[in-house]
Order: structure tokens, then sequence, then C-alpha cells
């Protein structure tokens, strides 16, 4: 007779190899920004000539979104792993629901770009200088550089406070985290390329967390004659 082992019981571990996925979202969501910001004017109120010139890039960096969206998940995997059993309700509900917030309405943002290229490239007369183009740029500028944003200081902000309580990345990358964290809570709106702080600060924590994962693995035994 077969015997059925319950699925329940099996302890699963992250792969070491899963700490990549921070690194990843990191570059592609810095070239997404940048294929956006050499494209589309920051104005959130531009009429849209934009869209006369050729897309492929908008196109291509549109298209980059969902995937750094996934790599995203699996580096917040990363991050509950490391904290395992330290991983406090409070600072847990605050950091996950921060995170996928944000990843909520940078889908949304680029959905809302594909959604005026769509239409663009099938009726190219209706949307330039229209009141729906208006609103939908309007909305993703908003959407992005307000909210976001926010979202992103505050996923940065608590990630940091764990690691200066648990230690489970080392505490000298807290301080420029909470730094950093506040610099987009408070001072985004001054800059074009703020919102490449916060890709740049999980390339940090990945390539600490990779290197460390690499450092503790077990070596091989030699083979022996």
């Amino acid at each position: 007779m077969v015997q059925i082992r319950p699925v329940t019981g099996t302890h699963l571990r992250t792969p070491r190899a899963a700490a990549i996925a921070g690194l990843l979202f990191a570059v592609l969501l810095i070239l997404a920004l940048a294929l956006f910001l050499s494209s589309i004017p920051k104005n959130p109120l531009d009429p849209g000539a934009w869209l006369a010139a050729p897309l492929d890039r908008v196109v291509i960096a549109i298209n980059l979104i969902p995937f750094a969206g996934i790599a995203f998940l699996w580096f917040i995997g990363v991050v509950r792993d490391r904290l395992a059993e330290a991983e406090d309700r409070l600072f847990a509900t605050v950091f996950l629901g921060s995170g996928l917030l944000f990843l909520g309405m940078l889908f949304v943002a680029g959905a809302v770009f594909g959604a005026i290229v769509t239409v663009h490239v099938a009726k190219p007369e209706l949307l330039i200088n229209s009141p729906t183009f208006a609103l939908a740029r309007a909305f993703a500028y908003n959407l992005i550089n307000v909210y976001a944003i926010k979202m992103a200081g505050v996923f940065m902000m608590i990630t940091s406070t764990l690691a200066i309580r648990t230690g489970f990345v080392a505490r000298w990358l807290a301080i420029p985290g909470l730094v950093m964290a506040a610099f987009l809570l408070f001072g985004s709106h001054a800059f074009d390329w703020s919102f490449a702080v916060f890709p740049a600060w999980v390339l940090l924590v990945s390539a600490y967390i990779l290197i460390d994962n690499l450092q503790s693995m077990p070596s091989r035994p030699q083979d022996r004659p």
C-alpha cells in the first residue's frame, strides 16, 4: 500500500540564489526609469508631444516593469526568510503592506502608460492635447511621485529598523537606509531621479545578502583517491 506523506510537514527553504532577485529588480527598475525619463517629460501637464516621437523606449520600459515586480516579490521573500523567527507581527505587517502597495501602484502606473501608448497607436489623432490624455498623464505622475515613492520610503524605513533590531543584515546598512527613506518621504519631489534611490538601496541590500549566503555555503569535500 502506497503511503501518502502530508505536504504540510515539508520544510521549504528559500534557495540561496533567490538573493539575486533583488539585484535583478534594481537593474530592471533603474533601466525602465532611465528609458521613461529619456522619452517622457517629467511635467505632468505636458500636452503629449512625445507621443509623436518613436515610442520604442517607452514600450520597452513598460514591458520591463512586470519582470521587475516579480523580482521584487522574490526580494520580499528573501528578506522574510532572513528574519525567520525574529519577524515581529507589527513590523511584518507594515513591511509586507508597504512593499505590496508600492508594487501595486507601480503596476497601475505602468498600465496607464501602456494604455496611453496603445490608444495612440490605434488612433493617434485622439490623445495629444486631449482632456483624456491630461487626466491619465497626471494620474500616473501622482501615483508614482506622490504615493508609490512614499510607500518605498516606508518599506526602506521598516527594513532598516528591522536590520537594527534583529541584525538580519549588517547594521551599517541601516543608517544609510533610514537617511534615504527620510529623503523619499520628505524630499523626493525636488529631484527628477529621486525614484532611483529605492532600487539602488535594494541593490545594496541584495548584494550583501548574496555575498553573505555565498560565504556561508559549506565547502565541498575534496574527492579522496
